[in-house]
């Protein structure tokens, strides 16, 4: 199992995966794998999430898989039983960390403020998620967090595209970034595995 600082080395692009059929869940796993992405986050997003997350982690190997979007009381458990590997919060609540912190899962609480981000270094996280990236300052504001937090780093989510997920990439604060772009609808709906895997490999390139 990963720690919370190596989650963010797997891949500099975390594929952030919205699932509504869980059929989709192997096959594109798979497809991210031979595109060179060896992690995926499945947020609790939909009645099938949790099964999809076993699915993947109980057919597809050497895979790291995230639950992403914990916010509700009950879905860390919820998503350990599931077979995930760490978890992904996009904010942090006292209550909602106690809970992750009793799994023993390595995990990405979300941040948008320095106060957050303060408080979650004095609870111990090293590794953040800065969520929603682009409405919250995007690259200058995570620039300039690097000199006051220097042991802080981040895997912004929420606005990360193929056009600008370069530019938090350079960030010596930035190890990873998460992005939606990797799993689109259309190719899911249509099994264009093949697409998934190409969106893949571009985006190992990006690192």
């Amino acid at each position: 199992m990963p720690a919370a600082t190596d989650i963010l080395d797997i891949s500099p692009v975390v594929p952030v995966v919205v699932l509504d059929d869980t059929t989709h869940a192997v096959p594109l796993a798979q497809a991210l794998q031979r595109g060179g992405i060896h992690t995926i986050e499945v947020t609790l997003r939909t009645p099938v999430a949790l099964e999809a997350i076993e699915r993947i982690t109980g057919e597809v190997e050497g895979i790291s898989v995230g639950a992403g979007t914990i916010t509700a009381p009950g879905q860390a458990k919820e998503a350990a039983r599931a077979g995930a590997s760490y978890l992904v919060t996009p904010g942090s609540t006292d209550r909602l960390l106690d809970e992750v912190a009793d799994t023993g899962l390595p995990a990405l609480p979300g941040i948008s403020t320095v106060s957050e981000a303060l408080r979650l270094a004095e609870r111990g996280h090293r590794a953040l998620k800065f969520f929603p990236a682009e409405p919250s300052g995007g690259v200058p504001y995570l620039k300039a967090l690097a000199s006051p937090l220097p042991d802080l780093s981040f895997c912004p989510t929420g606005g990360i595209t193929p056009d600008n997920a370069g530019n938090y990439l350079a960030l010596p604060n930035v190890r990873c970034v998460g992005g939606t772009w990797l799993a689109p609808r259309d190719a899911l709906a249509k099994g264009d595995w093949g697409h998934v895997e190409a969106l893949a490999r571009q985006a190992v390139s990006l690192g």
